[in-house]
């Protein structure tokens, strides 16, 4: 059974090691995370954002309790341990609702945390960094932890279990509009002074709100880590920010890096090392199922096995019919390549949409009855990947996109707690 705490305690003691925490609600996704997990005999977390699932059903249409269901549901089918499943919640604060204002707002944030807490979510990024209506783009920390502290306050009168709650604080993340780099190309890590003065509001916030301190066990900080519409800001691995000396009196506390997608191998070790006990991955993951389908499809139109659109222009079509997904996040004259390479992943919205969902299952059945070539297999999946693949008891198209996803997440796994 994972222990966060006892992960936490060990990478504290100087250990390199980390859990991963996959953010996404992509079914295929979630059962390759899962299934891999199992393989290799290993804890993860799972977690939901707060505009994906809440109260309201976010744009998943999904609620707290609903999403758990979901997720063990594919973990039942795929014959996966539930004990190595622990649930995290990410952002829960008032974003979903912050055009209104800020009493309103965190009054529907007050019954997303109670939801998601009574859920059995236990692990909770308590996010209130965003101004709501009238309020500064990004407020100050004292306002931030306030907030924050009242929220895990909630969380606590409807946990089944509140000692097993771990709430995560901190928002160092990027800024609307994507990263900022430094005149060396690289993303500036948060200086140890910030780390502080971040940790010290919220030790002031919680005491007032009578929520124990030992149960804060996560800061999200940046490391340097980060990726723009099309191109990765690799970790610099030879540099320590000095983040783990602001922890010095928290020793129950780890670090928490966000957007770790597509990062080299070598990074997560390296994060480890470096305090991050905790990293976060969700676009990567469906980057790669949609680049196993278009790969897929290529192969289809290659051997003239194809009976309609190709996938990419059917999925062109549900995203322009739709554009309110993508269209604030994506310029310049490339959008159609962002739409569909960007490794922000937009398109990742639209695969429930029941006409990409009808493209996919055409594209699987294309290629159902058929032998896929060998070299035409190897021009587009790694060895490895074909080998699961014929392993699996998936026909193989559809295994080939889960071992493709299994490729993005399987870095993560450098080591295994002990338990």
């Amino acid at each position: 059974m994972p222990d966060l705490r006892a992960i936490i305690a060990r990478n504290r003691a100087g250990e390199a090691i980390a859990i991963p925490s996959v953010c996404t609600a992509h079914p295929d996704a979630l059962e390759a995370s899962l299934t891999l997990a199992e393989t290799l005999d290993q804890p993860i977390v799972i977690e939901a954002t707060s505009n994906q699932v809440n109260q309201d059903g976010g744009y998943t249409g999904l609620k707290p309790a609903n999403f758990i269901r979901f997720v063990k549901e594919i973990a039942a089918r795929s014959h996966v341990t539930h004990e190595r499943i622990r649930f995290g919640g990410d952002h829960l604060g008032p974003q979903a609702w912050r055009k209104l204002p800020a009493d309103q707002a965190m009054e529907k944030a007050h019954r997303m945390v109670a939801d998601y807490a009574a859920a059995g979510f236990t692990k909770l990024h308590l996010d209130c960094s965003e101004g709501c209506a009238g309020e500064p783009a990004q407020l100050p920390d004292e306002i931030t932890a306030t907030r924050s502290a009242v929220l895990a306050a909630t969380a606590l009168k409807h946990a089944p279990d509140p000692g097993r709650l771990l709430f995560v604080i901190g928002t160092e993340v990027p800024p609307p509009g994507g990263a900022r780099t430094d005149d060396h190309g690289d993303i500036p890590p948060t200086t140890p002074d910030s780390a502080k003065a971040t940790l010290a509001a919220h030790r002031d916030a919680f005491t007032a709100a009578r929520v124990p301190l030992d149960l804060i066990g996560g800061l999200v900080v940046q490391p340097g880590v980060e990726f723009s519409p099309m191109e990765v800001h690799h970790l610099p691995l030879a540099r320590d920010p000095g983040l783990r000396a602001a922890l010095t009196d928290w020793p129950q506390t780890c670090l928490e890096a966000h957007s770790t997608d597509y990062q080299h191998a070598a990074a997560y070790p390296r994060l480890a090392e470096l305090g991050f006990a905790f990293q976060k991955v969700g676009p990567a993951l469906t980057f790669a199922w949609r680049e196993a389908l278009y790969a897929l499809d290529t192969i289809r139109a290659q051997t003239g096995w194809a009976t309609g659109p190709s996938l990419p222009d059917r999925m062109e079509a549900v995203m322009l019919a739709d554009p309110a997904h993508w269209q604030a996040h994506i310029h310049g004259p490339d959008r159609r390549l962002q739409r569909h390479f960007g490794l922000a992943d937009r398109i990742r919205y639209y695969w429930p949409a029941p006409q990409a969902q009808e493209a996919v299952q055409r594209l699987l059945t294309d290629l159902a009855d058929k032998r896929l070539p060998d070299p035409l297999l190897s021009a587009h999946f790694r060895a490895d990947e074909i080998a699961s693949a014929r392993a699996s008891h998936y026909p193989l198209p559809r295994a080939l996109a889960l071992a493709r996803v299994q490729t993005a997440l399987r870095p993560y796994f450098f080591t295994g707690p002990r338990t």
